[in-house]
């Protein structure tokens, strides 16, 4: 496998393979280094164990019977100890020995840097308990180095105040870390393997889909369009993959668009320019000296001129619409009387294409906005829907208003929009149909103007249709506005 060590599947595998190793070099450590006191502080407490059970056996009796006797030897032989019973003169009532030689109670051994014989010297030993209810230490015998533990009791009981000292060897520890050492090592030799081809599966099972989408992203960046971004089993990465593809088609439609926005553009610029050229040329050559055709020229000339400036006046305002640069001059004023004179500029086409209208305009609704951008919404939205209409159809235009909003709608009867053109309606020069066929009435623009108006006012617009039935454009100017804004 080719890794590479900046990728992802490297950092993964790295990643899982320290962390088993780092918990096996933990296991190691704690191994090694805890096993000496950990060995040692067991031993004591099977030794306070020991002196429990000899307590209960010797002591809590109000007699000593033999029975109790042999108990408390044969618990003293299982626990490979030995151990002595003082009372409160230091004279010796009870000892038992399991492990002879190797008892230190009956031999002589340095305590305190004295040397002293326990079993013998019963006064020195209960001094260890002059104070204190336990006593314990670790001696080594003067015979062979062995470590012991020699722990001390002091029990009160009806019978008296007695002293109950257990010794127990310790055995040689060096062994047990020598084949707790040579375990560990075979042990992590097999836990390092394990976690080598854990790791390997797990960093390959987690990063493919990731490698995978990249490799889709690159050709994306090349404008390969026909990509498609797959998840895993991971939540995250699937909302990635579902991020991704939707940004693809984002994308796809932008780029789309741009292609038929240099198009259109492009056919816009370049058919006036073809007319006034040729217009130009036939007053050259045909019509200098007759008035009427050369009037008849240079009014198509001025007509193609007016309309390329149009375009370039719409192209620049929408430009600094879009860049944030669009100034409002807000005051109340009435809609009502705004969408009837908007509406009489329409007479005469009204007239040559017999419209019928229906006028549903609330009398005195009065908002809060730009007179004259709103103005131009709701030309474009009249005017849009004149041009998509076909002779003789019906137009009906409402303003309506309640104590929460002022609603304004056109609703026409022309061919519609399909329900997957709809959200792209208000880009620039986007076209239902990819026909570059060049409307008079219009530069193509009117719509996006119209969004970039509307959302600079914060205002809810939108459009509703059914593909062949028509189409209802609609805002929503809300009827409570900050009081900053005043």
């Amino acid at each position: 496998m080719k890794f590479n060590f900046k990728g992802v599947r490297f950092k993964i595998f790295i990643s899982f393979f320290l962390f088993s190793l780092g918990i096996v070099f933990l296991l190691g450590v704690l191994q090694v280094f805890l096993i000496r006191p950990y060995y040692r502080n067991n031993k004591l407490e099977s030794i306070k164990t020991l002196s429990y059970s000899l307590e209960k056996y010797i002591i809590d009796n109000d007699y000593i019977v033999d029975a109790d006797l042999e108990k408390a030897l044969q618990i003293t032989i299982n626990n490979n100890a030995c151990s002595v019973l003082f009372n409160q003169h230091g004279h010796v009532i009870y000892s038992s020995d399991s492990i002879g030689a190797q008892c230190l109670l009956k031999r002589s051994i340095k305590l305190d840097d004295v040397d002293v014989v326990p079993m013998k010297n019963g006064s020195y030993m209960i001094e260890k308990l002059a104070n204190a209810s336990e006593y314990e230490v670790i001696v080594s015998s003067q015979i062979n180095d062995l470590e012991s533990i020699i722990y001390g009791q002091k029990i009160d009981s009806n019978l008296g105040t007695y002293y109950l000292f257990v010794n127990s060897p310790l055995e040689p520890i060096e062994s047990v870390v020598r084949f707790v050492l040579n375990q560990y090592y075979l042990f992590t030799s097999f836990i390092l393997i394990l976690s080598l081809a854990i790791s390997l599966y797990l960093a390959s099972k987690i990063s493919h889909p990731l490698i995978k989408m990249k490799n889709e992203a690159v050709k994306l960046a090349h404008g390969n369009y026909d990509t498609t971004f797959v998840g895993s089993g991971y939540s995250e990465v699937n909302e990635l993959a579902n991020t991704l593809n939707d940004a693809k088609d984002k994308l796809s439609k932008i780029d789309e668009l741009r292609r038929d926005l240099i198009a259109n553009v492009s056919h816009d610029l370049k058919t006036p320019l073809t007319m006034i050229k040729a217009y130009a040329e036939m007053i050259l050559d045909i019509s200098g000296d007759k008035k009427e055709k050369r009037e008849e020229h240079l009014n198509v000339i001025i007509k193609e001129v007016n309309y390329l400036d149009n375009l370039i006046k719409d192209m620049q305002e929408l430009s600094k619409m879009q860049a944030g640069y669009i100034v409002l001059n807000k005051y109340n004023f009435d809609l009502s009387s705004k969408v009837l004179e908007v509406i009489h500029l329409f007479d005469v086409m009204i007239h040559e294409k017999s419209f019928e209208v229906e006028l549903n305009v609330q009398p005195d609704v009065f908002v809060y906005a730009d007179e004259v951008k709103i103005g131009q919404v709701i030309y474009n939205f009249i005017s849009n829907a004149f041009k998509n209409s076909d002779d003789h159809t019906k137009v009906i235009i409402n303003l309506t208003a309640n104590e929460d909003f002022t609603r304004f709608e056109v609703v026409d009867q022309g061919s519609g929009i399909k329900e997957e053109d709809l959200p792209y309606i208000w880009d620039r020069y986007y076209k239902i149909e990819k026909k570059f066929i060049r409307n008079h009435q219009g530069t193509g623009l009117g719509l996006a103007i119209v969004k970039a108006i509307l959302d600079a006012h914060n205002i809810a617009y939108g459009v509703e249709s059914e593909y062949g039935k028509g189409s209802i454009f609609y805002f929503k100017i809300s009827n409570y506005y900050d009081e900053n804004d005043l």
